[in-house]
């Protein structure tokens, strides 16, 4: 079975991890293909201006296959060269691809986001949580480290000082804490949450799609370039986006002032 599956909603992507019977863990064989196939396939496709990122069953992520850790198989098996060559050519396909998405994108956590699944919902622009979501990097229980990416995301996210208690006590956070430490946005009842999460991908899209994808482009690039290189790379995007009909018909909408209506050209 596939880790994931992806459909199709107008201009919004549902992407969903699907393993439940696992809760969702994740680092078998060819995941990291699967998930980078679904993300390269959004990115191809200019009709789609939103992604939502969840899980099947009760969970969103478990993370890591602690079975296969214990059993030392799979990712995690062979000599130290070899699970390092399975971490950068199948985990960390998985962390790379949903964080290059182009298009806005936004994890639905509807229950644990623990370890690697709580670092694959970082790698989401933005994060709602049902009411009994949970989440921790717990490696350092396992007398791990996290690799895949969260040591570098995760204080970019919450600060440093959170993200080395989460890490340094491998303490598991409810929704409400995750909210107060603004990694999430917002928190909602189980039953609602893809509800608001496609709501919010809704309002998203009706934005115009080529400036999503350029204004995303430099919020991602901002948080690890200079000033002076991102005021270049604004006053680039911005002349493309000048150039677009769906400029002209975001001014003549707001003279005429009703809503605009965007087409990608």
């Amino acid at each position: 079975m596939s880790i994931i599956t992806t459909e199709k909603r107008g201009h919004i992507a549902i992407l969903t991890l699907n393993r439940p019977e696992s809760m969702n863990a994740l680092g078998a064989a060819g995941d990291g293909d699967q998930v980078q196939a679904a993300c390269a396939a959004i990115n191809a496709d200019q009709d789609i201006r939103c992604v939502v990122l969840t899980g099947a069953g009760r969970a969103f992520s478990a993370g890591g296959d602690v079975k296969a850790m214990k059993s030392r198989e799979g990712a995690f098996g062979g000599s130290g060269v070899a699970i390092r060559e399975n971490y950068r050519n199948n985990i960390h396909r998985i962390v790379r691809s949903v964080y290059g998405l182009e298009v806005p994108s936004i994890a639905a956590v509807n229950g644990a986001a623990i370890g690697l699944g709580c670092d694959v919902a970082c790698m989401t622009d933005i994060r709602i949580a049902a009411s009994n979501a949970k989440f921790g990097v717990t490696f350092l229980k396992l007398g791990l480290i996290p690799g895949d990416g969260g040591a570098w995301l995760l204080p970019r996210t919450i600060g440093m000082s959170r993200a080395a208690e989460l890490l340094f006590t491998g303490d598991v956070i409810d929704a409400a804490t995750a909210e107060r430490w603004g990694l999430v946005s917002q928190v909602v009842e189980p039953e609602v949450l893809m509800a608001a999460a496609i709501a919010m991908a809704e309002k998203i899209a009706q934005q115009p799609p080529h400036s999503l994808r350029l204004g995303k482009s430099l919020l991602k690039h901002g948080q690890s370039t200079s000033y002076d290189t991102l005021m270049e790379m604004s006053a680039a995007a911005q002349a493309i986006s000048h150039l677009t009909e769906d400029h002209m018909e975001g001014v003549t909408a707001l003279l005429e002032k009703r809503p605009a209506v965007f087409k990608g050209q």
